[in-house]
Formats: structure tokens, sequence, C-alpha cells
């Protein structure tokens, strides 16, 4: 019987779960769809009971998927960090105005916290040099402060706050331990030092949680990938599916756990890993960009960390990010006219929309008798529609879109399309040139997640950043991560270097474009750059208007 472990990631909107040979080698997976609730563009909520029954229906059909039935050893937990409320008897407890107590999760994209968030970051506080210098309303103390001062009822029935990644391992083996992921990269933890800051805690009005012993934001704080004590319990192994006791490793927030899925894979020609070259491109919903290094901390404006431990033990890790990518792509094809039409050629097809809008692109460019790139010359979009995570550091900041014509046509669509990816490429490029400025090397991004099946978002990030982009040869990086954590936790690999040499391999490598294009995208960046300049222009204009009013 074959020896294999199961990462478990949860997304913003689905369950998954991976069954993997030691080797790596995948032997199943399965998916469930997770819902949330939007009552307003800016807030997003979900249910922890909806979430845990979607994860253990996935684990069964992975299960069931697997040719023959594997000796399954650990299990590892990944998930997006969002908020979760419970009560002293693990029940929900409702974040939402209306008191639906199945809706206990503030999702990590939701902004309802704006304002807490800005009276924080203007404390000046000593713990927010190792967030950037700034927190985003997706961390969590912005979160439980706005839970406290507008839902005093729900702040005193809660009895557990637990970051997503940590509810899991909590539902699977009982224990409240805290990964030191998610403390230290959205709880403000100090993981250098192995302890919250009170001070910072009791002067942003969070003082009850210090004067509890912290025992609703976590007392027990374990490194990645460490076993839980216990393993899996018999009522998780009945609802998973799985022999009780198996091996359960501590948690990582979903985009970290691809990060440890892609960063190690060896490369045979380079020699020893050399992490301060390589950056993890994690894409989905979002993306998250990772780097990290030995030695002494980076600090760098705008972009999160440094972090230590929270990747790989010893190592101190940075963390930059653009909030929305996968979402904004989405957002801007579903938003136009043509989008019906598109859906009933993909069903007639059987494919995407995507690749249909790549289709119509190569097809545009051949008439034109130029490179595909060179399609949007007119045509610019500022990513910003959900804010700037790094390195603006800045949730107000709004998207915007120059070249736009009096046509609704598909190939409109698609240039519009073209235009969003190379924006969201120019956003990547500019988080690595300001971690380069600060001693970095990076020359080469390890890329997954959902963006990466795209050929044409594959092309423009090499193109746009100048970098090699090495694909891991497993597709599914982040659940190969989190099988990582149970195979390490279950005595497969002593550590997660040894987990990641053993169970990651490089796939397809994509190098950038020379030349004229080259010479192109130089251009389009410093336009990207102008449009931030001129919205921060148009913002002074109104200054006055508003002033009076």
């Amino acid at each position: 019987m074959t020896r294999a472990v199961i990462g478990v990631d949860v997304g913003t909107g689905s369950a998954r779960a991976g069954i993997f040979g030691l080797d790596g080698r995948r032997l199943a997976t399965a998916s469930q769809h997770i819902r949330t609730w939007r009552p307003d563009p800016e807030w997003a909520e979900q249910s922890s009971d909806d979430i845990w029954t979607a994860v253990c229906a996935a684990v069964r059909e992975a299960l069931e998927g697997c040719a023959a039935r594997p000796d399954i050893v650990g299990i590892g937990f990944d998930a997006t960090c969002s908020l979760v409320v419970l009560d002293a008897a693990g029940r929900p407890v409702t974040v939402s105005p209306d008191g639906d107590d199945a809706r206990n999760i503030i999702v990590w994209m939701d902004h309802r916290a704006l304002d807490q968030t800005g009276r924080i970051n203007a404390g000046g506080h000593e713990v927010l040099r190792y967030v950037g210098g700034r927190l985003s309303p997706e961390m969590q103390t912005p979160k439980l402060l706005w839970l406290k001062e507008n839902l005093p009822a729900s702040w005193g029935r809660a009895a557990h706050f637990f970051d997503l990644p940590d509810f899991l391992t909590w539902r699977a083996t009982g224990a409240t331990r805290r990964s030191l992921c998610s403390l230290v990269c959205k709880w403000t933890y100090l993981g250098h030092e192995g302890r919250w800051d009170d001070g910072y805690l009791r002067a942003i009005g969070l003082g009850d949680l210090v004067e509890e012993g912290h025992a609703r934001i976590g007392t027990d704080v374990g490194s990645v990938g460490s076993a839980i004590a216990g393993g899996l319990t018999d009522d998780a192994a009945r609802e998973l599916g799985l022999p009780p006791g198996i091996a359960v490793g501590t948690s990582l927030i979903d985009a970290h756990a691809g990060g440890i899925g892609v960063i190690g894979v060896p490369l045979a020609a380079s020699g020893p890993v050399d992490f301060n070259r390589r950056l993890a491109l994690i894409g989905g919903t979002s993306s998250c960009h990772m780097v990290m290094t030995e030695g002494s901390p980076r600090f760098i404006p705008g972009v999160w960390g440094p972090y230590h431990s929270a990747m790989l033990p010893g190592l101190w890790l940075n963390e930059g990010g653009q909030s929305a990518t996968g979402a904004l792509i989405d957002h801007v094809i579903n938003g136009h006219p043509r989008r019906a039409d598109l859906d009933a050629e993909a069903r007639h097809r059987e494919t995407t929309v995507y690749q249909l809008l790549n289709e119509e692109l190569a097809a545009f460019a051949a008439r034109s008798g130029g490179p595909v790139a060179e399609l949007t010359r007119d045509l610019h979009v500022l990513p910003y529609f959900h804010g700037n995570r790094s390195p603006r550091a800045d949730a107000t900041l709004r998207g915007g879109v120059s070249g736009l014509r009096l046509s609704d046509s598909v190939e409109d669509l698609a240039r519009l399309y073209l235009a969003t990816v190379q924006a969201i490429a120019y956003g990547t490029r500019h988080i690595v040139a300001t971690m380069n400025h600060t001693g970095y090397r990076i020359d080469s991004i390890f890329a997954c997640g959902g963006g990466t099946k795209n050929p044409v978002f594959l092309e423009a990030h090499a193109d746009a950043t100048g970098c090699t982009l090495i694909l891991p040869e497993e597709p599914e990086a982040v659940l190969l991560g989190s099988a990582i954590l149970g195979a390490v936790a279950a005595g497969a690999f002593p550590d997660i270097p040894a987990g990641m040499a053993g169970m990651s391999r490089a796939g397809h490598t994509l190098e950038p474009v020379a030349g004229r294009l080259r010479a192109y995208h130089d251009a389009k960046y410093q336009v990207f750059l102008r449009m931030y300049e001129d919205q921060m222009a148009y913002r002074k204009l109104m200054e006055p208007a508003l002033a009076a009013g």
C-alpha cells in the first residue's frame, strides 16, 4: 500500500483536497464550493461550519478518486487569512450586524475595518515596523477592533478568535494551537521574540485580550509543519473518512503553502538554493509575492514583514501582494456587454472564456502584423480597483483605465483583458523593484496558482518583470505545500526544507523577452507609475471643493 499524505487548501471560493505520495506525485484531488455573503461591496463573510463540511466532502471525494486506497500517514491544512469567531462551546458567533451566527467569518478581503486600520496606523507603534510600516485592513487586529466597537455582544460571547488555517487544525485535533505563520503575518505577533506586544494591544483598545492572558488569541504557538499532539481525533477522522490518530501538521496561510510548494524547487544547474534571487508568486483571487533571507531582517516600506520563521524556520520573510488579480480580471470580463456571448461560445466549444479571449488576441495580432503585447499600446489600466497592498500600502486607491473608445466588440474586450493582465504584471514588477532596492537580487519567479494556467498571464509576467518564470512540475503547488506539512508532521522528512526538496520539482521555464518588446514594456511600466501620480493629482485638485462642502 502506497504511503501518502493529504493537503487541504481552503481558498476564497472553494475547499480542495489533494492526495500525494511521499515522492510528491499527485494521486487524486477534489474540490467543493463554499459560500460567501457580500452585504456590502467592501464586506465579505463566510461560515466556518460550511467550510468544514466542504473540507470533509473534498477529502472523502479525493480518497474515492484514488486508483487504490493509500496508507494516509499525515494531513496538512492551509487557508485564507480570514477571522473565525467561536464561543466557549466551539459554536459560531456572528460577525454580521444582522445577527446570523452562521456568518462567523470576516473574510481576508473584507475592508470594513478601514477606519480602525487608519487609527492604528496613525499611532506609529513599533510593532508596525514588522508589517511594512502600515497595517492592512486585511489583517486581524483592525478586524478585532471593529468587532469590539461595532458588535459588542459578539465580542463578549467570543471565546476563540482563530485565523482560518488554525480553525481547521482545531477542528481536526481539538487543539487550540496557533500557527506561527498566521500569528506573525496577520496578528502582529513578534515571532523573533516569541511574544505578543501587550503595549500595542492596550494602546489600540484591545487591552482586554492582554488581561485575559491572550487566551482568546493564542498561547500555544507552533512552528510551521510541527506535529500537533494527539493527531486526528476520532470525530474528525469519522467526518473526513480517515484513520484516527494520523499526524496533523501545524497550519499555513494558503499563499505560504504555495510558497513551500514552489520556492524550494531544486534546479540541477544552479547548485544550492539562493533565496535572495527567488520570489514565489502565488496567484489566485489576489496574488502574494514572497521572498526570504537569512541573517538580518530587511525592512521594506509597503511590503509586509519582515516576518521571522513564518514560512521556513530561521529565515526572514518579506511578503508583497496585490489585493485583486484573478478577481480583477474576472471583474473586467464580467462587466463587459460581450460576456454573455463569450459564455455561450465557451459552452458550445467546451472551453473557457479566457481561452476564447487568448485566441481573439492571437488572431487580432496576426491581422495587425505585430506581437500580442503591442495591442495595448494606447490602452492602459491602473489595477488598484481594491486598493494597493504593496508597495504603496494604501487601501483607498482606486483603479483606472485610459484609452477606451466607443465600441463594445469582443475585440475591445480582448484588448481590455490583455491590458488588465499587463497591469497586474507591472504591479509585480513594482514589488520586485522595491524588494531589490533593499538588497534582494530577484531574477527568478517561481509561480503557482490559478493565473499560471493562463499563457497570456505567464508571458506578461516574464516580459514585464525581466525575470525567468519557473513553473512547478506539480501545478497544484498550494495543495502540495500543505501535503508537505503533513509529511513533515508524520516524520517522513526531518524538516520543511527536506520535504520541499523531496516532494517538489521544476517544470516549464519561460524566459523574458528582449529587444524592442522589452523597451515597449519599459514604456508601459512608466505609464503604470504615472497613472498613480495622476490619481494623486486628481485628489489634490478635489481637496478645496471637498473642504468647502
